[in-house]
């Protein structure tokens, strides 16, 4: 894989907000449900999740800073070539010493060559070899209903040894929230790697999130609106109730407390319902109704006209 900042177009001095943001992006515009021709897209949208599982992980983007491991995560030099020249006998001061009467320290030469002493017959390669590496992380995708993203409803995926696993969807979900499985990854010499699964939230034919909020436009009847009423309301739980006051215009907003997306602090944002007066086309017995009645008031007055 290219390095993970191109990849995400970022700087190597971006900040974990500015990673985020630019991971969030480019998975809205390449998300194999958008693109779904364009199979460079699907590629593309792979690579910019490896390259956000990496660098959203500070140890790992430490570790790719100091070249300690590559844009995959395999380590980038397992035996870490450390001090410098061959040594030999500790009193001579430069060139191949020690080979003669004194003998040769061929626990030193390699001590010099590799960085180190280690357990091995002549020191051993660098006293601080990296681990053995752990096996790749396996990306998923995994799309999600509005409702059940609000409610955190228990998701079920299928991981690719065919074996499956139940989810709980974490407070606040949105898309391009990432979940990571330990130990459900490619198996490897240091333990398997882990299953990255990345989120992607449906959108509602009627609701509408906004932050921790849900909005709703409310079709009501004049009748209702005039005289007031008690109508029911379809929310992520189920329908409720609403009592709308009388002499409601269009427009007006009403709370359904606790009836939004769970938030990571605790508790739920709320429901917005806004009325809307919806009026039949050409209903003659509505225009005789109102006969002669007029409104006396200038209700545009507020716009200066």
């Amino acid at each position: 894989m290219a390095d993970p900042y191109s990849t995400l177009g970022v700087a190597k001095t971006a900040s974990e907000a500015e990673i985020k943001s630019a991971y969030r992006k480019l998975a809205k515009e390449l998300h194999p449900d958008k693109n779904k021709d364009n199979p460079k897209a699907s590629e593309r949208f792979s690579d910019v999740t490896k390259a956000y599982d990496l660098l959203s992980d500070k140890a790992k983007r430490a570790q790719f800073d100091r070249g300690e491991i590559d844009a995959d995560g395999n380590p980038a030099m397992p035996f870490g070539y450390g001090g410098a020249g061959f040594r030999g006998d500790p009193r001579a001061q430069g060139g191949f010493s020690g080979f003669g009467n004194d003998g040769a320290d061929f626990g030193d030469i390699f001590e010099g060559l590799f960085g180190g002493r280690g357990g091995g017959p002549f020191g051993g390669f660098g006293g601080r070899s990296a681990p053995p590496p752990r096996g790749a992380n396996i990306p998923y995708r995994l799309s999600v209903s509005f409702i059940d993203a609000a409610t955190q409803a228990p998701q079920r995926i299928t991981l690719a040894d065919g074996g499956t696993i139940d989810l709980k969807l974490p407070a606040g979900v949105e898309t391009g929230t990432q979940m990571r499985l330990a130990g459900k990854g490619q198996p490897g010499p240091g333990g398997n790697g882990d299953a990255i699964v990345t989120i992607t939230v449906k959108d509602h034919p009627f609701f509408v999130r906004d932050g921790a909020n849900i909005r709703l436009d409310l079709p009501v009847t004049l009748a209702e609106a005039v005289k007031g009423a008690k109508v029911k309301v379809p929310t992520v739980d189920g329908p409720v109730m609403l009592s709308i006051p009388a002499g409601s215009s269009s427009g007006k907003v009403m709370r359904l407390k606790g009836k939004g997306f769970s938030q990571k602090g605790g508790g739920r944002g709320d429901q917005l319902v806004r009325l809307m007066v919806d009026l039949p086309a050409d209903d003659a017995a509505l225009v005789k109704l109102l006969g002669e009645w007029r409104d006396p008031r200038n209700v545009r007055a507020d716009l200066g006209v």
